[in-house]
């Protein structure tokens, strides 16, 4: 027995962005969301409330029982949707999300935004050249198929800094994943995550950085593969 996984993908990108990931659970079931203003949602504002509501879909679509696997802003929106959801949640992955999201953390975001945004395109094409030059060729095609959404940030500023994920993971009862590469500068605050949790777990992979799911997709894919047979596991010995 093993659970369903649904995916939830980072700042800027969409569902597309864990294409090659998917392909390699093979026949395991699996979704992946495109959050409010990204993907086929871009041009929609950008809300938590709104991104839970599209991860709880996603989950519902699967059978309304799964493994949720977030990456960066997905992580945070995971583990929203968890305290939120939990009685869907079966297991909850957060990658590359390990950082109280204050001011200090969303400020170079922020930055970011204006500097892309005084470009044509909304800083598509060097997006697009920055995740050529960090991923696999497969992966860097789909995150540009999906489209890269720069104009969100503000929106997704604003809602972080608003956002407890301490609190939301003590309020999730489920086993927890923390994933985070060695490199990544999102990890700074994984202790006080794991320590939040109430059955938490945390895996340092080395070498790697922020984008180690999306850089390294057949390592990512078993390990949350792995995990969906884990939680079932966990489950059935309740």
């Amino acid at each position: 027995m093993s659970f369903p996984l649904v995916f939830v993908h980072g700042i800027r990108l969409s569902g597309t962005s864990w294409s090659v990931v998917r392909e390699q659970l093979g026949a395991h079931p699996s979704a992946a969301v495109d959050l409010p203003g990204h993907g086929a949602r871009r041009g929609e504002r950008f809300t938590l409330a709104a991104a839970i509501d599209a991860v709880a879909e996603a989950v519902d679509n699967v059978g309304g029982h799964a493994v949720v696997v977030g990456h960066s802003l997905g992580g945070y929106v995971s583990i929203a949707a968890a305290a939120r959801h939990p009685e869907r949640v079966a297991g909850l992955v957060v990658a590359g999300a390990t950082c109280v999201p204050n001011r200090g953390f969303t400020a170079p975001f922020t930055l970011m935004h204006r500097v892309l945004s005084r470009q044509s395109d909304g800083g598509e094409r060097a997006s697009g050249r920055l995740f050529d030059s960090v991923l696999p060729p497969r992966v860097a095609e789909a995150i540009k198929h999906g489209g890269i959404a720069t104009e969100v940030i503000p929106d997704v500023v604003r809602e972080s800094r608003h956002f407890d994920p301490l609190t939301n993971l003590a309020e999730y009862p489920g086993p927890l994943w923390l994933i985070n590469g060695s490199r990544d500068h999102f990890r700074t605050h994984e202790r006080r995550f794991l320590a939040a949790s109430t059955d938490g777990r945390l895996l340092i992979t080395p070498r790697a950085g922020h984008y180690f799911p999306l850089a390294q997709p057949t390592e990512f894919a078993q390990c949350v593969l792995d995990i969906s047979y884990a939680v079932a596991g966990h489950h059935s010995s309740r």
